[in-house]
């Protein structure tokens, strides 16, 4: 399994601050995004802008995951 954190507008988009996903159905990053923006009307949106991080680092879409993994869904942020 891998585990993902959501914040924000992400947790907000896909009705969920954290899921538990099989890791071998996922297998990518990419995968993780698409399965992320089906699970609500502005999870598309929402989940494209998002930066996936594992461990603090930013994961690409061809990034492999493995069972074990904490993803992190961090949506833009604005301020200072």
């Amino acid at each position: 399994m891998i585990a993902v954190r959501l914040f924000a507008a992400a947790a907000e988009a896909c009705g969920a601050e954290e899921l538990a996903i099989d890791a071998v159905a996922v297998g990518s990053v990419g995968s993780l995004r698409r399965d992320l923006s089906e699970r609500g009307a502005d999870a598309p949106r929402v989940i494209a802008q998002c930066a996936l991080l594992r461990a603090g680092e930013r994961l690409e879409d061809d990034a492999v995951l493995e069972a074990g993994d904490l993803v992190d869904v961090l949506p833009p942020f604005a301020g200072g």
